[in-house]
């Protein structure tokens, strides 16, 4: 089912996101996760795909098997990274041999060792660009990612703005934001993206902090941020992993409940291929 249907429900829509793993016994770890994670109903789950398309094969077989073995709607990331037109076309008729109908279009982080992207050789350089083949091409719901504080490597807010309405332009269904931790942002860029006539639907992504230093290095890399307020709530508990997690935990319960308590169509979970902390924040929700 496409998630564009599934958006159209009065009831917010709960989706995961995993990475397919390096080895078989990540591979076995990954699946125990999601069976755990199966009776949380989520609406879809998402794989991304690894930077220079060297997880490609990897993400086909895993939303494949997720959709047609576990029985969860499926979206395969699909990045431009590294890959030709022909290249581009045949994974997307791969995904749609294993009956996936979802895709979530991204120009892609350079690969490992490189500080920018290079548009590959007969390939596509920006998001926009894959979302119009797709498009013109297929029958694939197509998603995009967003950026609530602004995408890294963008001078200011109104230029990455402007991306961002040609991207959904180009025939763009919905969007999933990048991780935030303070619900100012996610609103704020609600009102923007309204006043320049982005009206799909705008699913924020939400990464629960199990680890400080992990998600201080995760918003050092995309450009998100960490407020001292909430930093100071983990004061004197740095070294406490257990006390770290509930903060963390119970801060990500406020944010959620806020955004769908004030309209928000959903949470996109960035898991981190785990399931007790997605787990414990949506026994909180489901009393909405």
């Amino acid at each position: 089912m496409k998630i564009s249907e599934k958006l159209k429900s009065s009831s917010p829509v709960f989706s995961f996101e995993f990475f397919p793993p390096k080895d078989e016994i990540g591979f076995q770890s990954l699946f125990e996760t999601i069976e755990q994670l199966k009776p949380a109903d989520p609406s879809f789950v998402s794989v991304t795909y690894g930077a220079g398309g060297n997880t490609r094969s990897k993400t086909v077989d895993l939303v494949g098997k997720i959709k047609n073995e576990i029985g969860i709607e499926s979206m395969a990331h699909l990045t431009c990274v590294g890959h030709k037109k022909d290249e581009i076309v045949s994974v997307l008729e791969s995904l749609e041999n294993c009956g996936i109908e979802n895709i979530l279009a991204l120009r892609g982080d350079p690969p490992k060792g490189e500080e920018q992207f290079i548009k590959p050789e007969g390939g596509f350089g920006y998001s926009n660009e894959l979302v119009s083949f797709i498009k013109s091409n297929f029958s694939f719901c197509v998603g995009a990612a967003c950026y609530p504080e602004g995408h890294i490597e963008c001078g200011n807010l109104s230029q990455d703005m402007d991306n961002l309405k040609r991207k959904v332009d180009c025939g763009v269904d919905f969007l999933i934001t990048q991780l935030f931790f303070d619900n100012k942002y996610y609103f704020d860029f609600i009102k923007r993206a309204e006043k320049e006539g982005i009206n799909i639907p705008i699913i924020p992504g939400i990464m629960p902090i199990l680890n400080l230093k992990q998600s201080q290095r995760f918003t050092k890399m995309c450009g998100a941020s960490l407020s001292d307020s909430l930093i100071a709530k983990f004061n004197g508990f740095k070294d406490d992993l257990d006390k770290v997690r509930e903060i963390g935990i119970n801060h990500a319960i406020e944010q959620c409940r806020g955004l769908i308590n004030s309209g928000a169509p959903g949470i996109h979970f960035y898991t981190l291929n785990r399931s007790k902390a997605t787990l414990a924040i949506l026994e909180n929700l489901r009393g909405l």
